[in-house]
């Protein structure tokens, strides 16, 4: 495994990043936790989760999933950089109450207390804001913020979904107080969706904040999706992301000619969408999300590929990306 600075900070991060939004919902506590214990056996040092993951009604299992496998010990917890992420709404369904979610200074403490309890943990490694708070002052955010890492309950803050004012606003506030401010931003990114090279990637880039890609194979579009519906799989490809995009004779034809090329190089098209995330200079890491021990053992696989700059042109060919802010709207 290969590792790199977390943006302008001295901690050390494996290039993939483990998600975990599947365990629980998708993959049961077992196998989630041999997928955890295959990560770091490989060298992934990066665990990826949120508070609401789990969704609906079981809230939160994912960090209680997480929690019971650092129980094990071993140097489990020790061996991790813990992620995770305030924001979304942690009341109950049929019960809500107010004061239960987004970046409020109340919120954040209760938030980070309540993770800490599902996590079995005493701290966090690297704390994010899920999405970005309009109705909350970056004082108060950061004020919150400031108290966790003196308590020791907070080592390091991310963004997540942040458009390039918000981490400009951010991190402003965060220097004028003092505090190291923002350190990544976890944003929507792959060869499909590139329009984060605008504004959001120049913004991280500026402000010396790593970027973690989510969705890296843009729902599964990227991962060899028409030979699979072929094959008489591809389940994915009639939901999400897939679905949208393999309904327009456009984008089926440009997924057409993505599978074609790949095959060409003799490359898994899954393989190529993350090597190509791994070349771009300012990505730290692309989040994986696997349900099975199988998508782990590929998501694995794209480490050690590197892709010739023939190659890199011909994929720009297919999947242009906008440019950046202004030129990509303006003269």
């Amino acid at each position: 495994m290969d590792y790199t600075q977390l943006g302008r900070t001295g901690l050390k991060v494996s290039r993939l990043v483990l998600g975990t939004m599947n365990f629980g919902p998708e993959t049961g506590e077992a196998d989630s936790h041999a997928i955890m214990e295959a990560a770091l056996d490989a060298g992934v040092n990066v665990v990826d989760t949120a508070n609401v993951y789990g969704w609906a009604a079981d809230k939160g299992r994912t960090e209680e999933i997480i929690g019971s496998w650092f129980a094990q010990g071993g140097g489990r917890r020790e061996k991790t950089v813990l992620a995770t992420k305030v924001y979304g709404d942690m009341g109950a369904p049929d019960a809500p109450w107010p004061n239960q979610g987004r970046l409020s200074a109340l919120n954040i403490r209760h938030a980070a207390e309540a993770s800490l309890r599902r996590l079995g943990t005493d701290h966090i490694d690297l704390y994010q804001f899920h999405h970005i708070d309009r109705s909350t002052p970056w004082e108060e955010i950061w004020q919150a913020l400031d108290v966790l890492v003196q308590q020791g309950k907070v080592l390091y803050v991310g963004s997540s979904n942040f458009p390039g004012w918000g981490i400009a606003r951010a991190s402003e506030t965060a220097a004028r107080r003092g505090s190291l401010g923002l350190v990544s931003e976890q944003c929507l990114y792959n060869l499909v969706e590139r329009r984060a090279e605008m504004e959001v990637i120049p913004a991280a880039d500026a402000y010396g904040l790593g970027v973690i890609p989510w969705s890296p194979l843009q729902g599964g579009v990227l991962g060899g999706v028409l030979r699979k519906e072929r094959e008489g799989g591809g389940s994915r490809s009639r939901s999400g992301r897939a679905a949208q995009m393999l309904a327009d004779p456009a984008g089926r034809a440009r997924i057409q000619a993505y599978e074609d090329l790949c095959e060409e190089h003799g490359a898994a098209p899954g393989d190529v969408g993350l090597a190509w995330l791994l070349s771009r200079p300012e990505v730290t890491g692309p989040i994986v999300g696997p349900r099975t021990r199988g998508q782990l053992d590929s998501a694995l696989r794209a480490v050690e590929l590197k892709l010739t700059e023939d190659f890199l042109e011909a994929l720009d060919e297919i999947f242009p990306g906008p440019g950046p802010a202004p030129e990509a709207f303006a003269w």
